[in-house]
């Protein structure tokens, strides 16, 4: 049975491509496009799922949001992405599928919230760098020791911090002071599965 991912332009989602590129399962996109003014994913999403996000899988009768569960549960259908069969891997791997969303994610949007914000969110920003960058600074040393983030193999835990990483080259001056960050953004890039997913996501301005 095909999958169906619902996908919101230049967002998130686009993982979610890779993801299936990489795993090499059949998929079929259903596109939805932001608000022009408001950049909000449309109400058509609504009918999709109530919260009226991206992404969204259907593999049948089973309905996923979040981009991580929906990870998890394609490392489960599939046996593969998953962490090496050893507690630091397994560790690892748990942590950066987390850590992607639950830590880094919510300081790189409060940072675009602010830029939206004349006078008062340029100081506001000034007082979330340094707290971005104790991040930054972390997955630098990580991906300095190792070529992934689980270890010595490319898992999905790499697919979920592949955005945050992206959006911190345009929102919070990640460059050439990391060079693994970098290296690692690299990488990824030149993957034959990335770039297809690139090709049928459409437009992403993040790579």
């Amino acid at each position: 049975m095909t999958l169906i991912v619902h996908h919101l332009n230049n967002s998130r989602s686009q993982r979610l491509l890779w993801m299936l590129e990489e795993l090499e399962l059949p998929y079929e996109i259903r596109f939805y496009e932001r608000d022009r003014r408001t950049m909000l994913a449309p109400p058509e999403l609504k009918q999709v799922h109530p919260l009226g996000k991206s992404p969204v899988l259907e593999d049948g009768r089973i309905k996923l949001v979040e981009t991580g569960a929906i990870c998890e549960y394609l490392v489960e259908k599939t046996g593969k992405l998953g962490p090496a069969d050893h507690d630091q891997g397994l560790r690892d791997y748990r942590q950066f599928i987390h850590y992607a969303e639950g830590s880094v994610m919510p300081m790189l949007l409060l940072m675009l919230a602010m830029s939206k914000v004349p006078l008062l969110g340029k100081v506001a920003i000034r007082k979330v760098q340094p707290m971005v960058d104790t991040h930054l600074d972390y997955i630098e040393q990580v991906l300095a020791s190792r070529p992934w983030f689980a270890g010595q193999q490319m898992t999905a835990a790499d697919i979920m911090m592949s955005f945050p990483l992206e959006a911190a080259t345009s929102r919070a001056g990640l460059g050439a002071s990391r060079p693994a960050s970098m290296a690692w953004l690299k990488k990824i890039h030149a993957r034959p599965a990335y770039q297809a997913a690139l090709k049928k996501g459409g437009p992403y301005d993040y790579a």
